[in-house]
């Protein structure tokens, strides 16, 4: 984007003489951000960078140096100062470390770069160091004025060491792509400065280059020449009858191959996945999982390509158990089992959820870990449920399916023996908790538990307490 006319203007009030030798940085800084508009900070420094190049625009000593602190201070909100794009400008302005003048051998290139930038002394040198490296000192060097930089002795050795951001930035235009060096402004410097070049700063002619130079919708400030990338063009063929087949002429040669895997409809699949995409969101019809149960019957290996993942398993449990069932049976020799296995030991516990499971246990073995982490989940929900009536339900449900597994000798009832038992001992009001209570002490005490009914009337933990009203 290109600088408006305000802008342009606004800026050049900024840098001129009578601003730049009377005013401290600080206030030439609140100047600058109070005129220019901030919605294109970047044209603003690539103009700022311009100025500098071309010595007849900004001559003063003081418009330099003022020059080169807003185009610090446009990019003043991060310390790092590798994260202003005009860093490069700073470095060429406090001139070659040591490592980067080894030879006296500079070519014109060289000789004509060095002088499209500002010479600096060493007093401004020494500022610009400050200002760039020591962070900490920034609020106390923007209190001075230009004219103060400039008249005070400083000693050379004083100049701060750049070495780090040079070589920072070597790295960084290292990484460029040749084609983006090649380029040259369109813009050049006369070397020559000759006195009648300079142009006074209120000559209209001067205004009207500027507006050239940095307003218009493609401002000359950022445009540069760069060459034509040529490529070798390709040969038009590699053999001498390649190019028959543009304008064939003897047809009779020319046989159709039909490919006669075309137009085949590959269905194999789709409705499985079709249905078990359903199955994940609604309750199939009876004829829609028998349906799908038939087609994982004949491939199981089509349960890989039903886009059946760990954690769409809790949907589908909820919403269609025996299509998880038979899925979960299928995966049990996956390496992937361990996963669904977890998801649904950690799911929210429900009637769904535990008919999964028991019908798991009663056609593969599995893991201890996981039967134990289930009980202590089902357990654990029916402790923090608040609704009563749910609570009641639930934990009936909990005790006909710990019986189940109790009577079938799916687990060791030893290794949750305790657990189980305070489970009964807290909801002792309802009868199907006190009669896993006497199945338990049945159990411990070496008896017959096959006379053991759920229903049993018999004396629970707490002297059985009759199921109250709070049940309904």
């Amino acid at each position: 984007m290109s600088l408006t006319a305000n802008d342009l203007t606004s800026l050049l009030s900024v840098l001129s003489e009578d601003v730049t030798n009377h005013s401290t940085f600080e206030t030439i800084g609140q100047t600058f951000q109070s005129l220019l508009s901030k919605c294109d900070v970047f044209s603003i420094g690539v103009a700022i960078s311009t100025l500098l190049q071309h010595h007849d625009l900004i001559p003063g000593e003081t418009q330099k140096l003022s020059a080169l602190y807003l185009l610090y201070e446009v990019y003043n909100n991060d310390n790092n100062v590798m994260n202003n794009p005009f860093v490069a400008i700073f470095v060429k302005a406090l001139g070659p470390t040591k490592d980067t003048n080894k030879t006296n051998n500079k070519s014109k290139s060289d000789i004509s770069s060095a002088l499209f930038w500002p010479k600096l002394s060493v007093r401004e040198k020494y500022f610009l160091s400050q200002l760039i490296t020591n962070s900490s000192l920034r609020s106390e060097l923007i209190k001075q004025t230009p004219k103060q930089v400039i008249n005070t002795e400083i000693s050379g050795d004083k100049i701060c060491d750049i070495t780090s951001i040079y070589n920072a930035l070597n790295e960084r235009q290292s990484e460029l792509p040749f084609t983006s060096k090649s380029g040259i402004p369109v813009i050049i410097a006369d070397p020559d400065n000759k006195p009648g070049l300079i142009i006074d700063n209120e000559d209209e002619s001067k205004n009207k280059l500027l507006e050239g130079l940095f307003c218009g919708p493609n401002p000359k400030c950022e445009q540069v020449f760069k060459p034509d990338l040529i490529r070798i063009p390709p040969p038009l063929h590699v053999s001498q009858d390649e190019l028959v087949w543009l304008f064939p002429t003897e047809l009779n040669d020319l046989k159709l191959c039909w490919d006669s895997s075309m137009c085949i409809s590959n269905t194999v699949g789709v409705e499985a996945k079709r249905l078990m995409s359903k199955a994940f969101k609604a309750s199939l019809s009876i004829a829609q999982q028998q349906q799908l149960l038939a087609e994982l019957e004949a491939d199981p290996k089509l349960t890989y390509h039903l886009g059946l993942t760990p954690a769409k398993l809790p949907e589908l449990v909820e919403n269609n158990p025996l299509i998880a069932i038979e899925v979960l049976l299928i995966l049990m020799q996956s390496s992937q089992i361990s996963e669904y296995l977890s998801v649904l030991v950690n799911m929210e516990m429900s009637v769904h959820s535990m008919e999964v499971v028991n019908r798991l246990t009663t056609a593969v073995d599995l893991p201890t870990e996981f039967m134990h982490l289930y009980i202590s989940n089902c357990i654990q929900t029916c402790e923090t449920i608040k609704d009563r009536y749910m609570q009641n339900r639930l934990v009936r449900l909990v005790c006909v399916f710990l019986q189940s597994l109790i009577r079938n000798k799916i687990i060791n009832v030893q290794d949750v023996f305790i657990e189980v038992q305070a489970f009964c001992i807290e909801f002792s009001r309802i009868r199907e908790a006190a009669a896993l209570f006497r199945l338990l002490k049945q159990l411990d005490s070496g008896g017959d538990i096959s006379n053991v009914g759920i229903n049993s009337e018999s004396s629970s933990p707490n002297q059985t307490q009759t199921d109250d009203n709070s049940q309904k």
